[in-house]
């Protein structure tokens, strides 16, 4: 079993701050990481005793080779804070992040185009620091789905110079069916694939990068999942990153070939028993090393 690292003593300012000095690289393409920086029992189990708040993104971002940021969903944040977040933060490492709530809760999605606008320029202020954009509409959201293609219409393929990458979570299992999926692939947005049994469940490729949220991990099991449920998402994930595509995940549409190259891969720890996530994060990085 790969065990919970442990978060290193007490030290001095010079020690602590050599804790900051290495990122953690995508291993061939794959990036493992958790939803946000800032949960205190992490400071039992993955934060160094002694770091002060201010600093646990700089740790994080050194730990991970990527963060899902939730807060953003809830209010936009100014680009002076973006770019704050981008400085603290290693170059390799990457967040993504969930688009507000008043737009993936507007009544007429087709009349967002100034709100996804403003978001979208606000955090373009990250820079090379900035990975896929998730639109999530939460279940019992009702979308017309005549309103929500000319949704997608709107979603810029590139903002300030930078490409920009989407991903849809819709949870409204009456919404995601086939002529979702093919939408999706029209457009060239990744879908959501999560393991959890509150959400559709799904594996069908519709863009040119995976993202997964693991939604299982459980508190009586040091690194969230046992070893050899790792070792199997390793595998899954190695697949995706090559090109392939699993042989053991559900999917809606008929299999078409997957698009030969490599794939940029998104996984991450998200909710469950949120205190084991750094560690489900990181167990994951370290059997992707070694394989």
């Amino acid at each position: 079993m790969i065990g919970l690292q442990p978060a290193p003593p007490a030290a001095g300012i010079g020690t602590m701050d050599s804790l900051f000095d290495n990122a953690v690289p995508p291993v061939d393409g794959i990036r493992t990481g958790i939803g946000g920086w800032t949960f205190a029992p992490w400071r039992d189990n993955f934060y160094p005793k002694g770091l002060v708040q201010r600093r646990e993104l700089e740790y994080a971002s050194r730990r991970l080779s990527a963060i899902e940021v939730n807060g953003t969903y809830y209010g936009t944040q100014k680009p002076a804070t973006y770019a704050r977040w981008r400085d603290e933060t290693p170059q390799g490492f990457v967040f993504s992040a969930k688009a507000p709530k008043r737009i993936m809760q507007s009544r007429t999605l087709a009349k967002t185009g100034p709100q996804v606008e403003d978001f979208i320029g606000g955090i373009v202020e990250l820079g090379d620091r900035l990975g896929p954009l998730v639109w999530q509409f939460d279940r019992g959201t009702r979308i017309a789905r005549d309103d929500f293609t000319a949704f997608l219409a709107l979603l810029p393929r590139e903002s300030g110079g930078r490409s920009l990458r989407h991903v849809l979570d819709v949870r409204d299992p009456g919404f995601v069916d086939a002529d979702y999926i093919a939408l999706a692939r029209e457009y060239g947005m990744a879908t959501v694939f999560t393991d959890s049994d509150e959400h559709p469940t799904f594996a069908d490729i519709t863009a040119g990068f995976v993202y997964a949220r693991l939604m299982r991990s459980r508190p009586g099991i040091a690194t969230g999942y046992p070893e050899p449920e790792l070792a199997r998402w390793a595998e899954r994930a190695r697949a995706w990153a090559a090109g392939s595509e699993p042989d053991d995940l559900p999917r809606i549409a008929a299999a078409e070939a997957a698009p030969a190259g490599p794939r940029d891969v998104f996984v991450f720890f998200i909710s469950a028993a949120k205190e084991r996530n750094p560690a489900a994060a990181m167990a994951l990085h370290a059997l992707l090393v070694r394989s």
